[in-house]
């Protein structure tokens, strides 16, 4: 299973960001697996941000939820991300993960992307 993450590597505060999670080797609405997004700030550890399922119903790390929505498009096979009033303080790694089980422990994940950039900046 290979993940691919994309989207914008700069984006301005106060703007939507939208990340593409492309999956590869499996089929995003297989019983195998939760995608989750994690993110990475500069000098701190890895942060859940949410997953979604098999059954399409996505869950949120309560902080970010009201301004995080995660979805799926089946027919492109990925795994999407979308946060609103972005601040500097969003400004991370982003990583689109595989896990068997719903979890927010890193050693649980199967396969990592590699990770994209975002820079929240004016």
């Amino acid at each position: 299973v290979q993940l691919q993450e994309s989207g914008p590597g700069l984006v301005k505060p106060s703007q939507t960001l939208s990340l593409t999670c492309t999956v590869s080797g499996s089929s995003i609405t297989t019983n195998d697996y939760y995608w989750t997004w994690i993110r990475q700030s500069p000098g701190k550890g890895l942060e859940w941000m949410g997953d979604i399922g098999p059954s399409g119903i996505a869950d949120y790390s309560p902080s970010l939820k009201r301004r995080t929505s995660i979805g799926r498009d089946t027919s492109k096979n990925t795994v999407y991300l979308q946060m609103n009033s972005l601040k500097l303080e969003d400004t991370a790694v982003y990583y689109c993960a595989a896990a068997g089980v719903e979890t927010m422990y890193e050693d649980e994940y199967d396969y990592w992307g590699q990770g994209t950039q975002v820079t929240v900046s004016s």
